[in-house]
């Protein structure tokens, strides 16, 4: 006996990657977080919390926060929604735009989550296998409900152009979704598109570019009328006050976040170079990962190897198109030379 809805007891739900045990010393590549600490503007107010908002709900739409958004990436703050980490709004949008007969598009590999959510509700899930200069047109041609393209996406890190994604909204007339969670480590972003377009919502998120993934803080950018759709389906209070707080210092301290960024796309590229030389090839990333595939293919191996010693990549076993494959958070330029010793040992 089954007290859920056929779909979802047919589903596969979002594994996330492994996280060590509290106390545990691991060295972590797995989950994409940023190796730095987060601003220290934002960890003062931590620490100066008034505790007694904590006995009151929370401003339901966050508006402080969205505030420091608008001003920051010069938006007006009728065009943010929060949430509590951008996937929150990948639920939100989820429950407005799908059900049984509505369709989501997206090319694969990519993040799961995408089908995840369709999965819940019923609607139909159409993944392409395409190349990445075959995306646009296929994407056009299905013309979903909700078509979701993450740019830099993931696991990949492949950047899809501003000029792309700009023809692509204009010859969609659902939903184009532009999850930019790794924009903070790319040469460009397509913010702009949830201007000119009417069809158009992109998302970001505080997890990686400003070192918050424990806050689970993030937002996106809408058109009004989407924006209006999407908060019918939003939980009343989704961002805490302490999230809020914190977030908005964090989003308000650009330098920080910014220098961060530079730290980490220049081990990127060191990282590359040393990982190629071992024989890995890899996509050109514009995220602070690298999807890397070893000459011999024997990923899997690597991984369990790599674990035993310590060290979490991320390994999608469930994914055949991803099998050969490991995809590897850039660390810390310590982190990156102990994972680059410990492959060179693995791989003797």
């Amino acid at each position: 006996m089954s007290y859920f809805r056929k779909n979802i007891d047919k589903m596969t739900p979002y594994v996330p990657g492994a996280q060590p045990l509290p106390g545990q010393k691991i060295i972590k590549l797995n989950t994409n977080e940023n190796p730095y600490p987060p601003s220290p503007a934002a960890i003062e107010v931590l620490h100066a919390f008034d505790a007694d908002c904590l006995r009151k709900y929370p401003d339901p739409m966050a508006r402080e926060f969205c505030g420091v958004v608008a001003d920051v990436l010069d938006v007006p703050a009728e065009r943010v929604i929060p949430g509590n980490g951008s996937d929150d709004v990948l639920v939100m949008i989820s429950r407005a735009c799908l059900e049984p007969g509505k369709k989501i598009t997206f090319v694969a590999p990519t993040f799961e989550f995408y089908e995840v959510q369709s999965n819940i509700e019923n609607a139909t899930c159409i993944p392409l296998d395409c190349e990445p200069s075959e995306a646009i047109e296929q994407l056009a041609d299905q013309d979903a409900d909700v078509t979701f393209v993450a740019s830099p996406n993931s696991p990949t890190g492949v950047l899809t152009s501003c000029d792309a994604l700009d023809e692509l909204a204009g010859r969609l007339s659902g939903l184009l979704v532009i999850d930019e969670a790794y924009a903070d480590f790319s040469r460009e972003n397509a913010l702009m598109l949830a201007a000119s377009h009417d069809n158009v919502i992109v998302l970001r998120t505080l997890s990686k570019g400003y070192s918050l993934a424990g806050l689970r803080m993030g937002f996106a950018i809408a058109p009004p009328p989407v924006l209006q759709g999407l908060v019918k389906t939003k939980a009343i209070y989704n961002v805490d006050a302490v999230a809020c707080a914190v977030g908005a210092a964090a989003m308000a301290d650009q330098d920080h976040k910014n220098a961060n960024a530079r730290k980490v796309i220049a081990s990127r590229e060191a990282l590359s170079d040393e990982l190629a030389e071992l024989g890995f090839t890899f996509p050109a990333s514009q995220a602070n990962f690298l999807l890397a595939r070893p000459a011999t293919g024997n990923a899997s191996e690597i991984y369990e190897a790599l674990k035993a010693r310590g060290i979490l990549v991320r390994y999608f076993q469930n994914q055949a198109i991803l099998s050969d494959k490991l995809r590897i958070t850039v660390g810390t330029d310590e982190e990156n030379g102990l994972l680059i010793a410990a492959l060179k040992e693995i791989m003797a």
